[in-house]
């Protein structure tokens, strides 16, 4: 992608991500007590350049992939920068995820982020989030998975080393923004995972999609973003909200 079209993603943007939908809880943020997490508003290193400390593993490791965060780097395979509010990535051919080591949650907690998808054209591949992200540099990596397409639809899979189990398969839901023949530049969605108790819900722009136990899902462990292959998408919010004792 040439530094013209980073360049008109970053105009674009900056207009069309500045009114974010706010799902998480009313709990206090636990990114008040860990200042080193990842801050939409406040990028740890400048705008078009890749995320600081954030990290990203290839569902299909080659060292042919080409990862960038810049501009300056010619048609990469997998494009992360900062773009404030927040980050964009854009998926030229392989699936993976990117996550923050600092990036965290336990207990009952709300994880949560705002993603703009740009025009897909034919692919109906998913984008979102994943929680309770265990080994993830490792052959027995572990996360959960929450994704949208464009059609409207959600999936929530498990990932555990190579092997991915569909824990709810791809179920339409009115709440969330699919792309149609009016779309023009992006659709918005807020995606979130919020754990209380025993169960384990799923939202797409403040409406709960799906609930279910917990069972013996690990949901505790590192939060981060899943891309499928085809997308560009804009994350201009990520949060994390822990319950505070007694609640």
């Amino acid at each position: 992608m040439k530094k013209t079209i980073f360049t008109l993603f970053l105009a674009v943007l900056l207009a069309a991500c500045t009114n974010n939908t706010d799902t998480s809880s009313t709990s206090e943020p636990i990114s008040l007590e860990f200042p080193d997490r990842p801050d939409a508003q406040n990028p740890a290193s400048g705008n078009s350049n890749w995320p600081g400390s954030w990290e990203f593993r290839s569902d299909s490791p080659s060292d042919d992939i080409v990862v960038a965060g810049d501009t300056l780097t010619a048609d990469p395979d997998v494009w992360f920068t900062n773009m404030t509010p927040g980050w964009h990535a854009t998926m030229k051919s392989p699936a993976g995820i990117f996550w923050h080591p600092s990036s965290t949650a336990a207990g009952n907690y709300t994880a949560s982020a705002n993603i703009f998808l740009f025009d897909p054209g034919s692919r109906n591949e998913g984008y979102g989030m994943f929680v309770g992200g265990s080994n993830l540099s490792q052959d027995n990596q572990e996360y959960l998975y929450f994704l949208l397409r464009k059609t409207g639809e959600f999936l929530v899979k498990r990932r555990s080393g190579d092997e991915s189990v569909t824990v709810v398969d791809w179920t339409a839901n009115d709440a969330i923004a699919a792309w149609t023949e009016t779309s023009e530049v992006n659709i918005e969605n807020a995606l979130s995972v919020s754990t209380d108790g025993d169960s384990v819900s799923f939202a797409v722009n403040g409406t709960v999609v799906h609930t279910m136990p917990k069972g013996t899902l690990q949901l505790d462990g590192l939060v981060g973003f899943r891309l499928n292959h085809g997308t560009n998408v804009h994350i201009s919010a990520f949060d994390v909200v822990e319950a505070t004792a007694g609640e």
